[in-house]
């Protein structure tokens, strides 16, 4: 083991490929060269083999005993330990339920359909319509595509999970392929994976220890370093085989291959060998399943749909933001799109007033020792920006509570003060890597609708029931349905167990007033505190986590912060306060992405940068058409006229482009009124002949829209 352990060790992750693989373009890529079944492949098959039927003469050999198995519903079945499996236990309730079955959970654990029962067993069937189960459907798919790649590449596979929308899998190709992956590569991989489903591939799992793994994986030096650093000296892990691959995974896994019906790759692109790019450039495959060719086409519709809707491509048509080189990660945000930004924020500014909410200014930048207090250096040192000033080092904020620690401490504090509200837009930075960098959905500068809640344990519930009111008006604003989760206390916490059954207990009682329904989250909780993650839903039934509420017993110790009680006793007069950290927009950056492609680009009137267009007839109306927009202007609206050269059906139909809400051409007649003809950009019936009316009274019109923030931009 010594020996093998040393010769696997001389293995290097930084081999760094001649050229950096990039996404190719559509139809580019000489043809794939003609990629000889790679030897590695018998050389795994061979020791599976043998440890295989050792595993079952083991299994074989385990003494047979009579079990029950208990259903949700509470009902029971009778089976045999080492012989029953969740399927069989799936087929006596019915074949249309063992068709749809793609995994089980046994006591709790995941569990393979086909694994037999080893004792009595409360047993859940899972299909693809739960989350777990759409998870593994991913994970075995991803295998599929593992297996695909190894043949047609020649390549070795590094990772390959399931992901929100599919799986992917990380490889490294040879240099006798003699290119990047690119599109053309599509077509053969889901021929291959096509071959794979229709042989219905069993999924086998076999145990193995540590030495046997290197002995197996030993050709490929990305398993060899997940194995080094996954699996202590000693123990053992699982490998599972579907056809010809044989890949380290935990599993579990579907019944074989035939499960997997519609199967397609949906896109490539560079990457790095746990994410880190001083190791090796390698090539992410991008891949997408489902049990029925229908669900395949419906997401195929949907992607056009958000490919349509996409807030990078709408951010440049629409002229909002754009990104450069020179500042990666770091949003421009043109005339247009500082309008959206500072319309957003002027919102949660006229919220944070009625709701009584202190807005404060704090530094950008801090002595690392801030954040070793607090903690933060510790757990995301390597996501933050440092340097050094005059000999010391520094770092730029990526979150604004230690600072507002310092505010509440800076003096003593009373009871009676209590509840404060430190609301915070200040600049924040965190050093994303350059691949997980994503139009405004991931950034490196960003601000947040930061605020910190510094209260006494008796005023949690109720501050927690103004956190949720405060997130549902805003999201209601928008139009977002939402779902919430009461992450409770994790295995590693910090604190008393009765302060955070108090702390939770305060949790459930004001989500159960809020009235809109939750669910239970059990051990997800931070470990300083319980939480409430929320969940919206965008127009595309798309899911964003962008609001959360979390309570925090551990930054008011690190940083010693007390209120005086009132009580008579000195010693016992101080007491810690408790935090509650919430945002409700989240990243404003993210917020914008995520309502560009909600409204795809159709803003409504309040938050709308282009609000009306003034489209004159002929050169004799222009100066009142500069009139008209000079009165819209200074009754606060973003307006603009158009007087160029093109004809008046191709001006409204540039305004209608450009959606503007409102389009107001303006002629002989109007001028001599004082009005304008306004086509509403929501009113289809004002398209074709808009509604005649002085400018005040559209003027008043838009500020009802306005001031109550309707989603649809029509008049009354």
């Amino acid at each position: 083991m010594a020996e093998l352990a040393e010769q696997t060790a001389k293995l290097a992750l930084n081999d760094k490929a001649p050229a950096k693989a990039g996404k190719a373009k559509k139809g580019s890529g000489a043809p794939a060269p003609q990629i000889e079944r790679p030897e590695f492949i018998e050389h795994r098959n061979r020791i599976f083999e043998e440890l295989y039927q050792i595993q079952q003469d083991k299994v074989a050999k385990m003494p047979r005993e009579p079990i029950v198995v208990t259903l949700p519903d509470g009902s029971t079945r009778e089976g045999m330990s080492w012989e029953t499996t969740p399927m069989d236990i799936a087929n006596g309730i019915s074949k249309s339920l063992a068709k749809r079955l793609v995994i089980a959970k046994v006591n709790g654990v995941l569990w393979d359909t086909l694994r037999p029962l080893e004792g009595n067993t409360n047993l859940e069937l899972l299909d693809f319509e739960t989350e777990e189960g759409k998870t593994v459907y991913w994970h075995s798919s991803a295998h599929v595509l593992g297996e695909a790649c190894e043949l047609h590449f020649g390549c070795h596979l590094c990772n390959g999970p399931p992901v929100e929308n599919g799986f992917y899998y990380d490889i490294s190709v040879p240099e006798e392929f003699g290119r990047a992956v690119s599109q053309t590569d599509y077509a053969p991989l889901e021929q291959l994976a096509t071959k794979a489903i229709k042989e219905k591939q069993p999924f086998q799992r076999l145990e193995l220890t540590k030495e046997d793994l290197l002995r197996m994986f030993g050709y490929n030096k990305y398993k060899v370093h997940l194995i080094n650093d996954k699996v202590p000296d000693g123990t053992s892990t699982t490998v599972y085989r579907c056809g010809p691959l044989i890949d380290l995974c935990r599993g579990p896994h579907v019944p074989n291959t035939g499960n997997i019906t519609a199967f397609a790759v949906m896109k490539n692109s560079a990457s790095y060998f746990l994410g880190n790019p001083e190791n090796d450039s390698l090539q992410r495959i991008y891949g997408i399943s489902f049990p029925d060719k229908k669900m395949m086409a419906a997401h195929k519709l949907f992607l056009e749909e958000a490919a349509k809707r996409d807030h990078r491509k709408i951010g440049r048509e629409q002229e909002l933001f754009f990104f450069h080189e020179m500042s990666p990660g770091s949003a421009f945000f043109l005339p247009h799109g500082t309008r959206i930004y500072n319309t957003l924020m002027s919102f949660i500014r006229e919220q944070y007033w009625q709701r009584g909410f202190e807005e404060v200014v704090s530094p950008n930048m801090f002595n690392v020792n801030l954040w070793k207090q607090s903690g933060h250096w510790d757990n995301y040192k390597d996501d933050m920006f440092d340097l050094e000033v005059e000999k010391e080092k520094f770092a730029l904020k990526p979150k604004n509570c230690p600072g507002h620690c310092l505010m509440f401490g800076m003096r003593d504090r009373s009871y009676r003060e209590l509840p404060i509200r430190f609301a915070d837009f200040g600049v924040l930075h965190r050093n994303e890597a350059s691949g997980a960098l994503t139009g405004l959905t991931r950034v490196r500068r960003f601000q947040q609708d930061d605020a910190h809640i510094f209260c006494m344990q008796s005023q949690v519930k109720d501050e927690m029931r103004g956190a949720l009111d405060f997130m549902s008006m805003v999201y209601g604003t928008f139009g977002f349905t939402f779902a919430l989760k009461l992450s409770t206390r994790p295995e590693k916490f910090l604190g008393e167990i009765a302060v955070w059954d108090q702390a939770e207990q305060q949790l459930r009682e004001s989500l159960d007033e809020f009235g809109a329904g939750w669910e239970l989250n059990p051990g997800d909780g931070a470990f300083y505190g319980p939480k409430v993650d929320i969940t919206i839903r965008d127009a595309l039934g798309r899911e964003f986590q962008c609001a959360t509420i979390q309570l925090d017993f551990q930054l008011p110790e690190r940083f010693h912060l007390q209120f005086r009680t009132g009580t008579a006793d000195e010693m016992s007069g101080f007491q810690r306060p408790v935090i509650i950290h919430r945002a409700v927009l989240g990243s404003v950056e993210r917020m914008i992405a995520i309502l560009t492609e909600n409204f795809a680009g159709k803003w409504p009137l309040w938050l709308s940068p282009r609000q009306v267009m003034v489209v004159p007839v002929t050169g004799v109306v222009y100066e009142y058409a500069e009139k008209v927009k000079q009165q819209l202007h200074e009754a606060g609206y973003f307006v603009d006229v158009d007087v160029s050269a093109d004809t008046l059906n191709k001006k409204i139909r540039n305004a209608e482009i450009a959606q503007y809400n409102f389009i107001c051409v303006v002629g002989a007649q109007e001028m001599e009124e004082g009005s304008v003809n306004v086509r509403c950009r929501d009113d289809v019936g004002t398209k074709a002949k808009g509604q005649t009316v002085p400018v005040t009274a559209f003027v008043q019109q838009m500020d009802v829209l306005k001031n109550a923030k309707s989603l649809e931009s029509k008049l009354a």
